[in-house]
């Protein structure tokens, strides 16, 4: 499906599961515009090496997904550094994941959790879409801790909005699981894994399930009918979605 991972990865040595969602056709033979928006993880560990290609890339907005305490710990990141404006959007509130576990279940990483994302409210989704709205905050880094939950479920909305279809949706989405192994062997090399984990349990924890996506989508398609029609019954206007579309279309 698609076939141009190493031209939007960044194999950063610090940093994992960094990309950019440029390139990707949308349903009316549309392309989504490159280096305007880049998925990722925590970048707090970047090497020197990292640092420069990440200058080069002129970021202006970083959007962090992570609560507060994940912050805390592990730092805002080198962006702040650089000139960008960091904005906190905390999908899962502090206490959020005890709550998540209660309403979904302990289900691990799967699109029943993804759902239980939207049960906190419409903020984090009518913020982050008032920025993607406007053309001065762009290009963006948007990411959690891994760069694949909380950042997969934001990241198939904007594409959602932008018209791609739903197969390169998924697609992009596992496209984390080309990551894990850098990030398992990266893990051991500087502080060892934790307690009870190795290398197989490392890698399978830094991935994605094959069917979590597509199990999110079909929650909200029965629900709500499409990404589209949740996001407007949230508020987020279809003046807003146009203007997305013209900031990262072409």
């Amino acid at each position: 499906m698609i076939d141009d991972y190493s031209n939007r990865h960044y194999p950063f040595e610090g940093c994992f599961n960094f990309r950019d969602i440029g390139g990707y056709k949308n349903q009316d033979g549309k392309s989504v515009k490159k280096g305007l928006y880049f998925r990722t993880g925590r970048q707090d560990r970047m090497t020197e090496r990292d640092l420069a290609q990440l200058l080069d890339l002129k970021i202006s907005t970083q959007i962090d997904l992570r609560k507060p305490d994940e912050v805390l710990d592990q730092g805002k990141g080198p962006l702040v550094t650089m000139g960008a404006n960091y904005i906190n959007i905390a999908v899962i509130p502090e206490g959020g994941s005890d709550q998540l576990s209660k309403l979904v279940g302990d289900t691990g990483i799967s699109g029943k959790r993804y759902l239980g994302y939207l049960e906190f409210g419409p903020t984090s989704w009518l913020r982050l879409f008032g920025i993607l709205a406007e053309q001065e905050n762009l290009p963006v880094v948007l990411h959690c801790t891994a760069g694949k939950d909380r950042t997969g479920v934001s990241t198939a909305f904007l594409l959602s909005v932008l018209g791609v279809s739903r197969d390169v949706i998924e697609a992009d989405y596992l496209l984390t699981n080309l990551d894990t192994e850098r990030q398992a062997d990266f893990i051991e090399r500087t502080v060892g894994y934790p307690e009870g984990y190795d290398r197989k349990s490392m890698i399978a924890a830094a991935g994605v399930p094959e069917d979590a996506m597509s199990d999110f989508l079909d929650g909200v398609e029965s629900k709500w009918g499409s990404v589209i029609e949740y996001l407007e019954k949230i508020g987020v206007s279809r003046e807003q979605m146009e203007k997305v579309r013209n900031n990262f279309l072409e």
